[in-house]
């Protein structure tokens, strides 16, 4: 256990450059509560203890703004920054070493039973204001732009960006995505379709403008 808080509070150190000791992350920094008030929920969870658990789960909602469903799995190592406004649903998991940033929600997208939210791999960046909804993966070293709106699985070592989020392939680079901290130097490829769009119109135009002389 205090192994585990140890490593949480240097990954904070890494990624926060606001961070300056661990003991003013351990007491001030509400990710690290609202992370271990979930290690209690879910275990009293997996204990069928539900009324308790989700009191603990309830409680933590409370003093830090971040609200996760005690049936979620949160790996090792993950990094909430600011955090108000998280929503993590029953039958997300958390793979180990991720950053979230505040009003990211893990959710559902109606009201089936079993595995309704989303799996999210080891080392992803997930950028303020993200929503990843649905039972489908999010691969290892990926990162989701700020407001994006993901639907459908994501690929490894690729970036989600837009709404409904599409995929950026990164190609033949292995990169650490949480901890270069970037959520605003990724290409929309919303916004490259619509310049393509616009130049062939425009080529087009001159085509017919050419005939008509």
């Amino acid at each position: 256990m205090f192994k585990t808080l140890n490593e949480t509070l240097e990954a904070y150190q890494r990624r926060d450059p606001a961070a300056r000791s661990k003991l003013e992350i351990l007491l001030l920094y509400q990710g690290v509560h609202a992370v271990l008030y979930h290690r209690v929920a879910h275990w009293l969870y997996c204990k069928n203890w539900r009324f308790l658990a989700r009191w603990v789960s309830q409680w933590s909602r409370f003093w830090t703004g971040i609200e996760i469903h005690p049936g979620a799995t949160i790996g090792r190592r993950l990094v909430i920054d600011h955090g108000m406004g998280i929503v993590i649903g029953e039958t997300a998991e958390v793979g180990d070493d991720c950053l979230i940033y505040h009003g990211v929600t893990l959710g559902g997208t109606g009201k089936d039973q079993g595995k309704r939210h989303p799996t999210i791999g080891n080392n992803v960046l997930i950028s303020c204001g993200a929503k990843v909804l649905g039972p489908f993966k999010v691969g290892d070293n990926s990162r989701i732009a700020a407001n994006a709106v993901v639907l459908s699985e994501v690929p490894d070592d690729a970036t989600a960006v837009g709404i409904p989020a599409q995929i950026v392939r990164i190609a033949g680079r292995t990169t650490h995505f949480a901890d270069e901290v970037d959520q605003t130097s990724v290409e929309n490829p919303t916004l490259e379709k619509l310049a393509a769009l616009a130049e062939r119109v425009e080529q087009l135009e001159q085509q017919l403008a050419k005939q008509n002389k």
